[in-house]
């Protein structure tokens, strides 16, 4: 099957562990992005969380649809010059809610550098610092970071339970990094991207079976494999079949082998 041919799972579900729902972009038809996920075989979706707000608003959609959605609660490293004390703690009292699995979106973002390195390294810290207290997965990001990002992740890690890299695009060196220490690796539709996606497709293979993941990144990261063209450029979950069509030709595994296990980690990474 060609990665261009949606992949109609009959035996299996996917699970997109990073959808950001709370966006505005899907306020207006948000129950229809929903019943288009269903209808895509997609079996739970995580939504991000990325400041106080998102969260919140992650928590309260997830109440709409009660073991159908979950989150995680994070300030993302462009939001971390809003790092103080008291995000810590509100940080901490939205993780408590049953449906939040996970904390972040954190980590480091030195290609864009919304907020200045040394802000994303307390917060990353910071963060850290309560997964460990509330033994709790990390759901984490690191974009052209990897040298400050790896070295105080490691001082962490023999504490932490289980930690994704979330959007891996990286280098094959990255990878072994991130595999050394146990994580589990999120793929989007960036592997579908055939303008800078194919530096991906020989490393999947090096992904252990038991730690690959994936993801949308909704509304980002649209996948372009699909045709014809959508009219929209917002991404959402239902077109996780793109990316799992593209995963799985890297592969050379059949989707409904990639989907079970994918779907098994994911359940297996949020306690789900």
């Amino acid at each position: 099957m060609s990665s261009k041919q949606v992949v109609q799972l009959q035996s299996q579900t996917l699970i997109d562990i990073g959808a950001n729902l709370s966006h505005e972009s899907f306020r207006d038809d948000f129950d229809e992005t929903i019943e288009r996920a269903k209808q895509a075989r997609i079996e739970k979706l995580i939504l991000t969380g990325t400041n106080i707000a998102s969260n919140q608003r992650a928590i309260e959609l997830c109440q709409l649809y009660p073991d159908y959605l979950f989150s995680t609660v994070g300030l993302h490293p462009h939001e971390a010059s809003n790092i103080t004390d008291a995000v810590i703690s509100e940080l901490r009292e939205q993780a408590s809610h049953s449906c939040v699995k996970s904390l972040g979106e954190t980590g480091l973002d030195f290609n864009r550098n919304y907020s200045p390195s040394d802000k994303q390294e307390k917060s990353f810290i910071e963060q850290l610092i309560l997964a460990v207290e509330l033994k709790m997965p990390l759901f984490l990001h690191q974009r052209d970071a990897h040298k400050r990002f790896l070295p105080i992740l490691k001082d962490y890690r023999d504490q932490l339970s289980r930690v994704v890299v979330h959007c891996f695009t990286g280098t094959k060196e990255e990878l072994f990094d991130y595999l050394d220490i146990d994580l589990y690796i999120g793929i989007t539709g960036w592997i579908c991207d055939e303008r800078r996606g194919q530096s991906l497709h020989p490393l999947l293979k090096e992904i252990p079976n038991n730690r690959l993941m994936l993801e949308t990144d909704a509304p980002y990261l649209m996948p372009r494999n699909i045709m014809p063209k959508p009219d929209s450029r917002r991404n959402e979950p239902a077109n996780l079949p793109y990316v799992l069509a593209k995963v799985s030709e890297c592969l050379d595994k059949s989707p409904e082998s990639v989907a079970k296990q994918t779907s098994i980690n994911a359940r297996d990474f949020f306690a789900l």
